[in-house]
C-alpha cells in the first residue's frame, strides 16, 4: 500500500504556495526590450499584482552604452533569476540572451553554458548582479 502523507503536509504545501505567490507579486510580467525601455519617457513594466515596476534610467543607459546594439532589441528586462526551494543557495537563469548580456558585461564567465535550458548560479552571485543593476534584475521564487 502506498505511503500517504498526513493532511498537515498538504495544508503546509498549500500555505507555502500561497506565500510564494505573495512574494512574487512584485515580479514584472510585461518584460520589455532594452530598446523599448530606452525610448519610454518613464520606463516601466507591470508586476503580477498590477503595480508599476519602474526601471532605473541610469542602469538602462549603462546597458545601452555597454552592450552591442543588436542586444538592445533582444534583451528583455528585467532579467529574472529563479530561486527554487528544492535547491538551496542557488538560482537559475533560463534566458540565453540575458546570459549573453551578463557575459559581455563581465558579470558571468564566458565559459558558463546553459544545460537543459537553465544556468545555475549561487544565490550570492544572483543577488550581487541584482544590486549592480537596480530594477533591471529580479529574483522570483518557484
Amino acid at each position: 500500500m502506498p505511503e500517504r502523507r498526513p493532511a498537515t503536509d498538504d495544508v503546509l504545501m498549500r500555505w507555502m504556495r500561497m506565500e510564494v505567490s505573495k512574494i512574487n507579486e512584485g515580479i514584472a510580467t510585461g518584460r520589455k526590450s532594452l530598446a523599448q525601455l530606452l525610448i519610454e519617457e518613464k520606463p516601466a513594466s507591470r508586476t503580477k499584482s498590477g503595480d508599476e515596476h519602474l526601471f532605473d534610467k541610469g542602469t538602462l543607459l549603462f546597458l545601452r552604452d555597454n552592450l552591442p546594439q543588436e542586444l538592445h532589441y533582444k534583451l528583455r528586462l528585467p532579467i529574472i533569476f529563479f530561486y527554487s526551494t528544492s535547491v538551496p543557495d542557488s538560482c537559475y537563469l533560463n534566458d540565453a540572451i540575458a546570459l549573453k548580456a551578463l557575459q559581455l558585461l563581465g558579470d558571468m564567465s564566458k565559459i558558463r553554458r546553459m544545460q537543459q535550458g537553465k544556468l545555475w548560479v549561487g544565490s550570492s552571485i544572483a543577488y550581487s548582479i541584482m544590486k549592480k543593476y537596480p530594477a533591471a534584475v529580479q529574483i522570483a521564487m518557484t
